[in-house]
């Protein structure tokens, strides 16, 4: 049996998005070292809205201490409207359909969680790591450019396409299923006037351009391509190519494309991960079970880094049994949330007409709109348990 140093346990987390700072906060309250590595030169800004849904949620983001500072900058939920070509309304769906019960950008959330986190969290920003080895005495870490170090424990929380997931699970051909469809989402240059709040989108079979004010938000049917997820250049002239004969404000949207600086471009996928444990590394969030959208993969990130930390706080001296109950607990919730990712590219970009009749019709009557809003509260509840609030996270004897 190996122990870890007299002092607290380091853990090393990989990812300044959402679930990596939510963990790296619950793991410095309990009294370990997180220190967080983010391949990012600095936090990202802006981005999509995402959403947190039901008690479960709430409870962890009201533990954490910042319910009600989401609560004040939430953009107060996005309503959806699909469109003909002559911008007339096919279909309605109220703020709280996509919303939820607390509805915030992406950046802002990024932020509230790092500033909650800084305290006890050493942050390396435009860094990444290279390689992994584990040892008797912890996990020896190599980064692209910081000097190499020896951390107790490593936790990927780096997305659907988590390179620590990568480098000690294996390739991620072997994880991430394509659904059938991508996404792009950019900013655009001055607020387009679309007569409506939220969004508005217009579709053809297979493909949904829509936009809100200040951002635009591309859905297209597409089997799995190679695409290069760092060149822009040619993510931008497969849009084009996919989008050009549309009509609506299509060729408007498009022309703010080229010069776009913040495009996000990706397969809607899904990551499956038999378990997420491997010896002294973890993975949260999406890198474990994930979906690219319409998963819950925010909140259920949330949920998942507050019993990940406490389990490992319940036995800081073996975190093969934390790694074992946090699984045990969060996997089933993380699956049922997930599934709502495969129906997401059908649902906005069906792929005929007859399916798009039937979105439609089944959406506008109000029975079938509430029965589909209940369901999303029943999927995201899960029974926490009740964690103290521990400190002075000092391992003794580890299993290695």
């Amino acid at each position: 049996m190996s122990r870890y140093p007299q002092h607290p346990a380091t853990v090393l987390i990989s990812g300044a998005s959402i679930a990596g700072p939510a963990l790296a906060y619950w793991l410095g309250r309990h009294g370990f070292r997180p220190t967080v590595v983010e391949i990012a030169p600095a936090l990202r800004e802006g981005g999509q809205a995402v959403d947190f849904r039901g008690n479960t949620h709430l409870t962890v983001l009201e533990r954490m201490g910042v319910l009600n500072r989401l609560r004040r900058i939430q953009t107060g939920g996005s309503p959806m409207t699909f469109v003909d070509q002559d911008d007339n309304e096919l279909l309605h769906l109220p703020a709280e359909f996509a919303g939820g019960d607390l509805e915030v950008l992406r950046g802002d959330l990024s932020h509230v969680l790092y500033e909650a986190s800084r305290p006890t969290t050493e942050y390396v920003f435009g860094d990444s790591v290279t390689a992994l080895t584990e040892t008797a005495g912890g996990v020896h870490v190599t980064f692209r450019h910081s000097p190499p170090r020896t951390f107790d424990l490593v936790i990927g929380a780096d997305g659907l396409h988590s390179h620590v997931r990568r480098l000690a699970f294996g390739p991620e051909e072997e994880y991430v299923t394509h659904l059938g469809y991508y996404a792009a989402s950019w900013s655009l240059p001055a607020r387009l006037d679309l007569r409506r709040p939220g969004s508005t989108g217009y579709n053809a079979p297979g493909r949904l351009a829509s936009a809100t004010a200040d951002r635009a938000f591309f859905v297209f049917a597409s089997p799995a391509a190679p695409y290069d997820r760092h060149d822009h250049r040619a993510q931008k002239e497969h849009i084009t190519r996919a989008f050009s004969s549309l009509p609506w404000k299509t060729r408007e949207l498009l022309a703010t494309l080229h010069e776009a600086p913040d495009l996000y471009f990706d397969s809607i996928s899904r990551a499956d991960v038999d378990t997420w444990s491997a010896g002294r590394v973890a993975l949260v969030g999406d890198a474990a079970c994930g979906a690219t959208i319409g998963g819950m993969g925010t909140g259920t990130g949330i949920v998942a880094a507050y019993v990940l930390a406490s389990e490992l706080a319940r036995t800081p001296e073996d975190h093969r049994a934390a790694f074992a109950r946090y699984e045990s607990l969060v996997r089933p919730y993380a699956e049922v949330c997930q599934r709502g990712g495969d129906r997401t590219g059908p649902f906005l970009a069906p792929a005929t007409r007859l399916g798009l009749r039937v979105r439609n019709t089944l959406l506008g009557r109000p029975r079938c709109l509430a029965w589909m809003l209940k369901q999303g509260q029943k999927v995201s509840t899960l029974a926490l348990p009740e964690y103290g609030a521990r400190t002075g996270a000092r391992a003794s004897a580890h299993t290695p």
